[in-house]
């Protein structure tokens, strides 16, 4: 046949321009639907964090549960399963906040004292500030800490709402964990059997890897927070720095908060050092910080989350800064583990994970 008539239209536009725009469009569409899906997860947030807590503490019963239901009825093995985790978790939760109020105030005491001698080293040491210079940082410094925690607290109030909504969102967490332990493959084979024949075996196979990176998240963390604990502790301990069993709960608390919150949390620490034990030693627990964050970050992390968080610290960073700006103090303690989630199902509906090929079989 004839060919077809060409305008001269598409030879003017230059083909990088044309994939340009083909991915632009795409993204576009890819980011509506986002804020669709976040839209709505706003509106039920309640229900979705109950959920999405329902399913981290399933991941720490789980394992417990497997090895009990080798020796007793399911049903029991689940409920005992649940009594031991949340024994552990209230006994340490216990542990760490009586440990921190029962110093409290010796620990806001010996904080006010070594924030004196930093100011004064300020003034007097090598920088040479003025007291407006130093009035004025010691003024920003107090400003964001204030704002800070009035976010934190605000972002939490509007998280908890009101009894009825925390009823709600408690009811949906203890089914959610009951069911999660009793029937998890059931639920998510109902779940997948609504999706189209051509897509079940991708979003079955993406939905495995977001509970084995959650899973895996979960009870490393755990870890990794005792193990920072420990560690701070015993350098403190070995230092003779008051007030180490507090200092480290402190760093236990921080640590749930990966790659910023142990070391956030040691910097109070060489403070405290500076102030009872003067320079020198808060030196060496500054120079702990650094031991304790190489340990975490090159060593236990990979060795117990291994791919659960194959993130790079800098993104790590930028996605905590997002959940805690998004969703307060709530949203840089899950922001990491969803990210990680989402990034693990990228990198396999990209064909980018050796070790889970795309297509699924």
């Amino acid at each position: 046949g004839a060919p077809m008539a060409d305008d001269g239209t598409s030879s003017q536009i230059p083909p990088t321009l044309t994939r340009a725009a083909g991915i632009t469009w795409r993204v576009l569409i890819l980011l509506a639907g986002l804020v669709v899906v976040g839209y709505f997860l706003n509106l039920v947030f309640p229900v979705a964090l109950a959920l999405f807590l329902s399913l981290l503490v399933t991941a720490l019963a789980s394992p417990v549960m497997t090895l009990l239901g080798r020796f007793m009825p399911k049903v029991l093995a689940m409920v005992l399963s649940l009594v031991i985790i949340l024994t552990a978790i209230v006994s340490i939760l216990f542990i760490v906040v009586r440990s921190t109020i029962a110093e409290s105030s010796k620990l806001v005491a010996s904080l006010q004292s070594g924030l004196t001698e930093i100011r004064s080293w300020l003034k007097d040491g090598p920088l040479g500030l003025t007291d407006e210079s130093v009035n004025g940082l010691v003024t920003q410094a107090e400003a964001w800490g204030k704002t800070a925690a009035e976010g934190a607290l605000s972002a939490a109030a509007g998280e908890l709402g009101s009894l009825g909504t925390l009823i709600i969102g408690g009811s949906v967490f203890f089914f959610g964990v009951i069911f999660f332990l009793l029937s998890p493959d059931k639920i998510w084979g109902w779940v997948v059997s609504w999706l189209p024949n051509s897509s079940r075996a991708t979003v079955d196979t993406s939905g495995r890897i977001v509970w084995h990176s959650i899973s895996s998240y979960t009870k490393g963390i755990v870890v990794i927070a005792l193990a920072d604990a420990a560690l701070v502790f015993i350098g403190l301990t070995i230092l003779q720095v008051p007030l180490a069993p507090a200092l480290a709960a402190v760093v236990f608390l921080g640590a749930f908060i990966p790659v910023i919150g142990a070391p956030i949390a040691t910097f109070f620490a060489a403070i405290v050092a500076l102030a009872e034990r003067g320079p020198v030693v808060a030196l060496l627990v500054i120079a702990l910080t650094v031991v304790v964050g190489s340990l975490d970050g090159h060593i236990l992390q990979p060795l117990v989350m291994g791919k659960a968080e194959n993130l790079h610290p800098m993104a790590i960073i930028v996605v905590i800064a997002i959940g805690s700006v998004t969703l307060g103090i709530v949203g840089a303690l899950i922001a990491v583990p969803i990210a990680a989630a989402g990034y693990g199902v990228a990198k396999f509906v990209t064909g980018r994970d050796p070790d889970t090929p795309y297509p699924p079989a």
